[in-house]
C-alpha cells in the first residue's frame, strides 16, 4: 500500500490572514507560491551586500522615477502567490504605496539575487513572474557571476533570454532609459 500525501493549498487571502493573525514568526522568511507556503533560504553576507548594492544604485541613479520596493515587500500574484523578490522597481506613486499595495501594472523590473536558490528562482519564479506578465525579470547569478535578464512575457514564458557579464552594461526598461553597469552589482571580484 501506498501513502499518498495531501498537500494544502492556500489562497492569497487565506495566506494574507495567517500574516495579519501572527501565524508566522516575524523572523520567519516565508512567500506562497502557486498555493504553497515556501521556506525561505536564509541570507548570506554575499547576497546581503549584493541586494544593498542594487538597492543603492538604483535609488541614486533614478530616485525620482521610481519606487524602490526592498527585499522584504512582497508583490501580490492573484490568486495564489505573494513572492517577496530581492529588488522590485515600481511606477513612480507620489504616497510611496502607503494607500494600496501594487499592482501588476507597477511593476517595471523584478530582480532576485540567487546563490543556494538559483535553480528554484529560474525554475519556478521565472515562470510565476512571466505567466504574471512582469515586464523584466533579472537574476543576479552569484556563482556563474552573470546577471540573467529575462524580458518579452508571453503565454507564461520570457521570450528573450541573454546573460550579461562584468564590463558589460544593462539597459534599464524602456519606461526608465539609461543602463547599469553589471560590475556594479555584482561588486568587485575578491567580494564574493
Amino acid at each position: 500500500m501506498t501513502l499518498q500525501l495531501e498537500r494544502l493549498l492556500f489562497t492569497l487571502e487565506q495566506y494574507e490572514r495567517m500574516i495579519d493573525a501572527g501565524v508566522f514568526e516575524e523572523d520567519k522568511r516565508v512567500e506562497l507560491i502557486r498555493g504553497e507556503i515556501i521556506a525561505m533560504t536564509p541570507l548570506n553576507h554575499p547576497h546581503e551586500a549584493c541586494v544593498m548594492r542594487l538597492t543603492r544604485l538604483f535609488f541614486l541613479l533614478k530616485v525620482d522615477q521610481v519606487v524602490v520596493w526592498p527585499q522584504g515587500n512582497s508583490l501580490r500574484i492573484p490568486d495564489h502567490s505573494r513572492p517577496e523578490p530581492d529588488l522590485t522597481l515600481l511606477r513612480w506613486r507620489d504616497d510611496l504605496y502607503a494607500r494600496a499595495s501594487p499592482t501588476l501594472s507597477d511593476v517595471l523590473l523584478v530582480i532576485e539575487v540567487s546563490d543556494s536558490s538559483l535553480k528554484y528562482d529560474q525554475e519556478v519564479k521565472g515562470p510565476l513572474y512571466a505567466e504574471a506578465g512582469i515586464p523584466e525579470y533579472w537574476i543576479v547569478n552569484l556563482p556563474d557571476q552573470v546577471i540573467e535578464v529575462y524580458a518579452q512575457p508571453v503565454a507564461g514564458t520570457y521570450r528573450q533570454v541573454r546573460q550579461a557579464k562584468r564590463g558589460e552594461t544593462l539597459a534599464l526598461p524602456p519606461t526608465l532609459e539609461g543602463a547599469v553597469r553589471v560590475s556594479d552589482i555584482l561588486g568587485p571580484p575578491s567580494a564574493l
